[in-house]
């Protein structure tokens, strides 16, 4: 191949180290955009080996190349094109039975691939030993040992896709069939030229329905790839190759294409691997609890505990150090502002605007990092995987399956990414479904509002509080569900396929590159969403009819929040300055608390003084701590932020599931902050 840059697809079944693997070779060089024309995440990176430029591309995880699911269509729409020069199919070593139907899909493509055998860490613990020489010459391909995780065999498996880019059929194929047990004419040069050779009856199908395609369609590549799919009865293939298929396929090969494939896997199995008898016994220990039946819902409840338990006690702790830092800088600010002789106005605006407002959203950052690097332990340890499993029976009950429960899951982290992980269930309804209810889940940008309000009204109980709010989105997210499935009235027939990965030592690297990922969005957002919206509340609430005024009672805000005090008086939110700061967090979240900042004149509201002069000024206007669980559960169920609204628009691709969506979670907000508050004040 004459030019110099080869462009390297990564494949591989979700959680068989695929992008940690893509990570250790791209490191920074990493960019993601969109697939043109879907909304499925894109990743791509570059790097230089000896003279060769590599393009690689992290591709969606696939169990087939069977399209099911949006990741599966875009997965093998690209590695059909030509853009791909060489295939890196990633697979789980220690799970090589169930990695290997997609490998061998990927060979009867006809396409240079090179089979990267990850985990290899984890075979050698588990006192596997795979036949490296062996399973070369059963598949045909180059077979490379790896570990992403430790960076080993990195360059030898880049050495050989550089060196095996113009090679499409491997040098020496040798299997223990015995030709003369075959009847077919060419079943001798089968057995020379192909790793997955079938019975004689599909073979016969394969060679007639090629030379058909070959008659009809004379520039067709890889004539036996796409013969076994017109097999297998591929829509897209038939599409594309409209011909009368009736009088050659008189019944439904899939089946019998699929379970040989199987027996093949098998017979690799036991030629090429040693002691996979042995199984990973701490895994089934740990399984027994973790995915028990009763058990296992009680303990995801108390590991979510035990994330927030850290997620107060150590972030409130480093917390305390950045609102030192905060205040020593409005202090420098001002007092250089002062110096310069700057406009009171200006001053007022960078200090009880900007600073107060961006600031004080920042002093949670301790927080959000201590939740994210949990939620990246337990997702990176393989445990996240079985919170779907554990969960399969309750979102049956709902109409869902279990997968759907993974989507919900991100959730805790941000709603847009969650929205979009929809994209995995195959089913369109289901994917409506989850998209609909995933809002409730409490995403990060919620928490600086359950941190505030908690330790001001709840104190030792404040972390049992904001906890309380995560239990009571994920309830109404599942009721939600099983509504829709009510008035859905269809059987979906749902049943959740869940690779359940080995537990693993979480990678240092993917954790850093996870957590970093979403502080530099939060930190994205505090320097735009939040600094926006706060000069915005900052006008708003210091210009009127007369124009500039320094009594916020004759604000605009103060205006609008007072038009709206009569419809959340009910819910103990009658108050303009509360109303006002709801209506700012349908930008962001979080600005709810960099609105209080503002509308109530409290330079660093999350600091000990801060906070103790924002609960005086509430306490003095009747607001306590039930008002203050009601603000809480609304700000949990009310209208998610543009970014998520966005996002739902994009992925439904409809204005009228968004803007339903944007009116029912407003009444459900509503209907709870009433039933809380009510129920309360009849109860103390």
């Amino acid at each position: 191949m004459s030019k110099k840059e080869l462009t390297v697809g990564f494949v591989g079944n979700p959680n068989c180290g695929k992008t940690t693997l893509f990570n250790a070779y791209t490191g920074a060089n990493l960019k993601v955009a969109n697939w043109p024309g879907v909304t499925v995440e894109k990743k791509e990176g570059a790097m230089r080996f000896h003279d060769d430029t590599f393009r690689l591309v992290d591709l969606p995880g696939t169990y087939s190349l069977t399209s099911y699911t949006m990741e599966e269509t875009v997965t093998r729409q690209y590695i059909l094109s030509d853009e791909v020069d060489v295939i890196v199919d990633v697979a789980d070593a220690s799970a090589l039975e169930r990695n290997l139907y997609l490998t061998l899909q990927l060979i009867e493509l006809g396409k240079p691939v090179v089979l990267a055998l990850n985990m290899m860490d984890i075979v050698q613990e588990r006192g596997m030993e795979i036949d490296l020489h062996r399973l070369p010459e059963m598949l045909g391909i180059p077979c490379v040992p790896v570990s992403a995780r430790r960076k080993t065999g990195l360059e030898i498996l880049i050495h050989t896709v550089a060196h095996h880019k113009d090679k499409i059929l491997g040098e020496k194929l040798i299997h223990h069939h015995e030709p003369e047990e075959s009847h077919h004419k060419d079943a001798e040069e089968h057995h020379k030229m192909y790793a997955m050779v079938y019975s004689d009856d599909v073979e016969d199908k394969i060679d007639e329905i090629s030379d058909l395609l070959q008659k009809n369609y004379p520039k067709i590549d890889n004539l036996r790839w796409h013969a076994i799919k017109v097999l297998e009865n591929d829509v897209e293939i038939r599409k594309a190759y409209p011909l009368n298929w009736s009088e050659i396929l008189e019944r439904d090969y899939e089946k019998e294409i699929i379970n040989q494939k199987f027996s093949f896997i098998e017979e690799i199995m036991t030629e090429c691997v040693a002691n996979r008898s042995r199984k990973a016994e701490s895994t089934d220990r740990i399984d027994r609890v973790l995915t028990h039946p009763v058990w296992g819902l009680p303990v995801f409840l108390l590991i979510m505990a035990l994330v927030f338990f850290l997620t107060f006690t150590v972030g409130d702790w480093l917390k305390g150090y950045f609102e030192i830092g905060l205040d020593s800088l409005t202090g420098l600010v001002t007092s250089a502002m002062e110096t310069i002789h700057t406009n009171p106005l200006l001053i007022s605006l960078v200090t009880d605007g900007i600073l107060a407002g961006v600031g004080g959203i920042l002093t949670f950052l301790p927080n959000i990092f201590i939740l994210f690097l949990a939620l990246a332990f337990l997702e990176d340890s393989g445990y996240m995987a079985r919170v779907a499993y554990v969960m399969d029976g309750i979102m049956g009950k709902i109409g869902l399956s279990g997968r759907a429960f993974l989507p919900m899951l991100l959730g805790f982290g941000c709603t847009v990414p969650a929205v979009m992980a929809s994209r995995v269930l195959e089913n369109p309804r289901d994917r409506l479904k989850t998209i609909m209810v995933t809002p409730f889940m409490s995403c990060s940008a919620r928490l600086p509002i359950y941190v505030l309000f908690s330790e001001m009204f709840f104190g030792d109980r404040a972390m049992i509080a904001a906890f309380s709010m995560y239990v009571l989105g994920l309830a109404m997210a599942i009721l939600g569900a099983f509504i829709m499935k009510l008035a859905d009235r269809k059987e979906n027939g749902n049943m959740l396929l869940i690779e359940l990965p080995e537990y693993k030592t979480p990678n240092a690297h993917t954790i850093r590159v996870y957590v970093w990922e979403k502080v530099k969005d939060y930190l994205t957002k505090a320097g735009t969403t939040i600094f926006l919206a706060s000069m915005i509340m900052w006008c708003v609430m210091n210009l009127g009819p007369q124009g500039f005024t320094t009594d916020m009672e004759q604000s605009f805000g103060a205006l609008i929040g007072k038009t709206l005090v009569p419809v959340f008086a009910p819910l103990g939110l009658g108050y303009w300055q509360i109303v006002l700061a709801l209506i700012s967090g349908i930008a962001a979240k979080e600005v709810v608390v960099s609105s209080c900042s503002v509308l109530f004149g409290i330079g660093n509201v999350t600091g000990i003084s801060g906070m103790n002069g924002l609960a005086a000024v509430l306490e003095g206007m009747g607001f306590g701590a039930l008002n203050a669980y009601a603000l809480m559960v609304f700000c949990l169920l009310y209208v998610p932020c543009l970014a998520t609204l966005a996002t739902v628009k994009r992925e439904t691709g409809s204005w009228k599931w968004t803007g339903l969506m944007v009116c029912v979670q407003l009444l459900i907000a509503w209907l709870m902050a009433f039933l809380v508050f009510q129920a309360g004040s009849a109860v103390f």
